[in-house]
């Protein structure tokens, strides 16, 4: 395809001058070029391809970027982008100095609000409303939100406030990719959303109001009445009761369906200031057959042939720690009955489905709720189940108040498979794990376990899971070094780590995915490795006594240096007295930018060359000094 009209289109306002028959042209050039573009970069496929039309209709209709958009989740928007000036850009999606694959602010001014998470966009639409009001602005804020992201609490937390908030010109617009809606939409809703977001129907409803408001019982029966007739042809009666204004279901796709209807939905907003709601169907994957066939398969794909399809990889060298965690979870939910699988709508990518076929009945997807996660777990716990919350550690930071009061509080036994922990790559500083060390070691009850490799995953999952108490592994995104696994459930000693180098001079304490490349430095820095695996509780003996017998230590963690495992080390070591000098690595206090995750970790000083080189910077000195004794730690 030649895209000659697509071209043609650098910003939003260039839309409105094209009638509806271009835009229908566009609408297949657009869908052509997203498919083209995410093949050749990777991204998101399956809900970009369903939000075309809506995007097209959404920029045609208001006044982008005076009017505010928020996109609920945003990886929805690739349409977005291309249509607001950045069509050019596509090539460097998710790469490294390229666009980003969610909206950000600072990269477009039609990027009102950064969404990388769910639920958010009606609370952030409701704050731009109010203050378009406060300043005296006739501007509209506008929520499009997903029905996965409409399983949230924050977004009924939002409506709650939109129904006692006035005079604003405020649109949620449910992006319905998934329920099955009865009757089918078409030509008959396409009908009553246009009907009932027409002037007639609402000042039919508001004189009736008048007149009938002055006479109680029959007023009642009318609004009954009108509950009722409406709930037979959409699932009106909860976002009404919230205070909105019910439109729809209506097509997605049909630009004759939706481009009417919201030059309806914004001519009421303005007159009445009263919120409304349009309920739009669209499909995941619309346009390309194997996308709609399998829209889960091409949520986020890599590169691939689109007249192909994706084809099915050659069975890689090593196991991923994600499936390392669903082969541990089949297995352990074998031994012990009392398991519990709970994932917040992420069972494909927290390697949950061989889990959900085999055990049925233990599985629990709770949808895009990670507080109701970690609190469901908790109630689980006060039963004697073991739950096993399986969740990235970017979204247990949205759990994080039910953490500490209705987990470790109460010193409940449950144990948080945190995938993701440290850099992500492509998903950017949205989706990484940097955090979760800081925000976790600091809460009494909860202890952090790191694994270095693939069989120490399985180790420290099991050790976790028999720990009585509330306990976080962290493990990284991707594969690891290649160790071969055990397939026993074997446990490791509690709060305990493992030399893995004996060296003199300088001895690196690693965590986790930093064991790997501080060995490889430490080759040729001739320093002692020391695998922490726990990050809480510190081994502190082990600590002190390498710190004794080594001129320098140097920490290596991939998580925030403010608060981190490097931060453990030294207050273990200043409240033994000791005053080995310490070198701290790992992420610096910055956001990291999408990318390739090698490369990021070479930026942040994280490879082997990095460690070596900061190693040498600080300590060259003490790289040069023997050892003192030579009696052997503790070696694995």
């Amino acid at each position: 395809m030649d895209y000659s009209l697509l071209k043609t289109i650098d910003s939003p306002a260039q839309l409105r001058a094209l009638s509806r028959d271009q835009l229908k042209v566009l609408a297949d050039e657009l869908r052509a070029f997203v498919l083209d573009s995410v093949s050749k970069t990777g991204g998101h496929l399956s809900s970009n391809l369903g939000t075309v039309e809506l995007t097209i209709a959404l920029h045609t209709v208001f006044n982008t970027p005076d009017d505010r958009i928020v996109w609920d989740v945003g990886h929805q928007t690739y349409p977005h982008k291309i249509l607001t000036g950045r069509r050019d850009q596509m090539p460097t999606l998710r790469q490294f100095g390229g666009i980003s694959g969610f909206p950000r602010r600072f990269e477009s001014e039609y990027d009102a609000f950064g969404t990388a998470h769910s639920s958010t966009s009606i609370s952030a639409a409701l704050g731009m409303a109010v203050a378009a009001k406060l300043q005296g602005s006739k501007r509209h804020a506008l929520a499009v939100i997903g029905d996965s992201a409409m399983t949230g609490g924050m977004a009924f937390e939002a409506m709650n406030n939109v129904g006692v908030t006035d005079n604003i010109h405020l649109t949620v617009i449910l992006n319905d990719n998934d329920m099955s809606i009865s009757p089918a939409v078409g030509a008959l809703n396409r009908y009553l959303a246009r009907l009932m977001s027409g002037r007639f129907y609402t000042t039919a409803k508001a004189q009736a109001k008048k007149v009938l408001e002055h006479v109680p019982p029959l007023f009642e029966l009318a609004k009954r009445l009108e509950g009722h007739a409406k709930g037979m042809v959409v699932p009106a009666t909860i976002f009404e009761e919230f205070g909105f204004n019910y439109i729809g279901p209506i097509d997605g796709h049909d630009l004759d369906s939706l481009i009417p209807t919201l030059e309806n939905i914004k001519k009421l907003s303005e007159e009445t200031g009263h919120p409304q709601f349009l309920h739009v169907v669209t499909r995941k994957g619309q346009g390309y057959k194997l996308a709609e066939a399998d829209p889960v398969k091409y949520h986020g794909p890599g590169k691939f042939d689109p007249s192909k399809g994706i084809e099915a990889p050659a069975q890689p060298p090593k196991k991923a720690y994600t499936q390392i965690f669903g082969d541990w979870l089949c297995d352990m939910a074998a031994a012990d009955e009392r398991l519990v699988g709970i994932t917040p709508a992420m069972r494909e990518g927290s390697g949950m489905v061989e889990f959900e076929k085999r055990f049925p009945a233990r599985y629990f997807d709770v949808g895009i709720a990670e507080q109701h996660a970690v609190t469901f777990a908790a109630g689980l716990a006060c039963e004697g189940k073991k739950p096993v919350v399986a969740i990235y550690s970017t979204f247990l930071q949205r759990g994080y108040d039910q953490l500490i009061h209705d987990v470790a509080l109460q010193d409940l036994d449950v144990t948080f498979a945190m995938d993701r922990a440290g850099l992500v790559g492509a998903d950017g500083a949205t989706h990484a794990g940097n955090y979760d060390i800081a925000y976790l070691r600091c809460i009494p009850n909860v202890a952090v376990l790191a694994p270095s490799d693939e069989n120490e995953c399985r180790m420290l999952l099991t050790t976790a899971y028999r720990h009585k108490g509330s306990a976080a592994v962290r493990y990284p995104r991707g594969t690891g070094p290649g160790t071969a696994i055990q397939e026993a459930l074997t446990e490791v000693p509690w709060g305990k780590g493992v030399v893995r180098r004996e060296g003199s001079g300088v001895a690196i304490l690693a965590f986790g995915s930093m064991v790997t490349p501080a060995l490889a430095a430490a080759e040729k820095l001739g320093a002692t490795v020391v695998d922490m695996r726990f990050i809480k509780p510190l081994d502190d003996t082990l600590t002190v006594e390498t710190a004794k017998r080594h001129a320098a230590i140097v920490t290596v963690e991939e998580g925030c240096l403010m608060g981190g495992a490097g931060s453990a080390v030294l207050e273990c070591l200043h409240g033994h007295g000791v005053s080995t000098p310490v070198l701290q690595l790992g992420l610096p206090d910055r956001f990291i930018d999408h990318g390739d995750p090698a490369k990021l970790l070479a930026l942040a000083g994280l490879d082997a060359a990095g460690i070596e080189k900061s190693v040498r910077d600080r300590f060259a000195a003490q790289l040069a000094q023997p050892g003192a004794a030579q009696d052997k730690l503790r070696v694995a």
